[in-house]
């Protein structure tokens, strides 16, 4: 029903992008960090955002822009936050402006989103400039430097593109995606900016983006952190001409399947990424006896520093799986709880019936060395399920963040 294709967020029809070095930091003479994403027409858009109280001005900008579910192009900076500063608002309409010049279309249809130092003053003139570096040069080649321009911390672009069918026509999905600090499960998301080709209503697109989130992005965890300026925005074309989604009907479920299975990937890569990370962390629950235990449990496990610690020194120590169940809130008989670790290496059992069992501590660590490590959490209380995504604690992370202003 799906296939994932080499691409990102230019892969659907109308869409073009680019990433330039606008030097939004002074000392940053190498790095893109400037991005602008332009549909051909004028787009059905939704978006999402961080629940933390404290926000980017960006935030508050682009929800206005977004009242009317209209939007045609997206302007993002990597340096810095725009956040906690008093000419914020101003900042972010500044921005959309000039990229509303640059693009010949409505302020108001613009997306703004920044990242990067909060409290810092955002400089226009790096944004003035590089937009206009800009002019032009927007192409289908360019998604993948849009997609490197809105990195902070990341080591890797984080972009995808999958196709699918809805009404005998074939639909394309694409996406970028940063975040490597500050994610934790339960907000909108990092920063993510995905395009489609399918024609779908700007309430339905609200709907499809809000439950497919749920799955996905709301699954991922690195450090506990929920940032003030996580922003999931989708703009739909129309373009591939299927019948337009305009209520939960059959291809609406197949939108939201293919929508899921997209940020899906696009969460995996975060987690992956996350800052000092060496390995992902996949917790997979299944027999619970509600979606909502399964969720509890599966996000606690990959929350846990001290389960996390034990990844990264590939110890398996499955005692701390199951404290991290037994606080996680579920209603759950921890004496029928299964563990398993597995990865590349293979599978081994640790722990039965919520005891544990003879198990070869070398195998195991054969196993927990590799760089995706699957934790299988077995319930026997009914047959819900649930997966969240995390990573390793390393020693790196503390390094990151121990400097990561100055």
């Amino acid at each position: 029903m799906y296939k994932f294709i080499n691409g990102g967020v230019t892969a659907p029809q109308g869409f073009t992008a680019q990433g330039v070095v606008a030097s939004i930091k002074p000392s940053n003479t190498t790095k893109r960090d400037l991005a602008l994403i332009y549909c051909d027409s004028l787009c059905n858009a939704a978006a999402v955002f961080t629940k933390n109280l404290v926000k980017s001005d960006t935030i508050t900008v682009t929800k206005n822009h977004l009242a009317d579910g209209k939007a045609q192009a997206i302007i993002v900076n990597s340096g810095n936050a725009n956040t906690c500063n008093a000419d914020g608002i101003e900042k972010a309409e500044k921005m959309c402006e000039i990229a509303s010049d640059a693009l010949g279309v409505k302020s108001g249809d613009v997306i703004v989103a920044s990242t990067g130092v909060i409290g810092e003053v955002l400089p226009i003139e790096p944004i003035i400039n590089g937009v206009e570096m800009m002019k032009g040069t927007l192409s289908k080649d360019g998604g993948t430097n849009a997609a490197e321009a809105i990195m902070t911390t990341d080591t890797v672009k984080k972009e995808m593109a999958m196709t699918m069918t809805l009404g005998g026509k074939t639909v394309t999905i694409g996406g970028i995606a940063k975040g490597s600090g500050m994610i934790h499960i339960n907000m909108g998301t990092m920063l993510s900016f995905v395009t489609t080709d399918a024609a779908v209503s700007s309430e339905m697109l609200e709907e499809a983006l809000r439950e497919a989130v749920e799955d996905s992005y709301n699954m991922v965890s690195v450090d506990g952190d929920t940032s003030t300026n996580d922003t999931l925005a989708i703009m739909a074309s129309g373009k591939a001409g299927n019948a337009e989604i305009t209520e939960k009907n059959n291809d609406y479920r197949t939108f939201v399947q293919g929508l899921t299975e997209a940020f899906r990937m696009l969460a995996k890569k975060l987690a992956a990424d996350g800052e000092g990370a060496s390995k992902l962390l996949v917790c997979k629950v299944s027999g619970a006896k509600t979606k909502d235990d399964a969720v509890k449990i599966s996000k606690s496990v990959i929350c846990s520093s001290l389960l996390k610690a034990a990844m990264f020194g590939a110890d398996a120590n499955w005692g701390r799986v199951l404290c991290a169940i037994g606080y996680s809130g579920a209603d759950v008989d921890v004496k029928k709880v299964d563990v398993s670790f597995n990865s590349a290496k293979g599978t081994i059992d640790v722990c039965k019936n919520g005891a544990g069992i003879p198990f070869s501590e070398e195998k195991a660590k054969e196993i927990l060395l590799e760089n995706e490590i699957n934790i299988i959490v077995g319930l026997g209380d009914g047959d819900s399920y649930a997966e969240a995504y995390g990573c390793d604690l390393t020693y790196d992370y503390v390094k990151i963040n121990g400097d990561y202003r100055t």
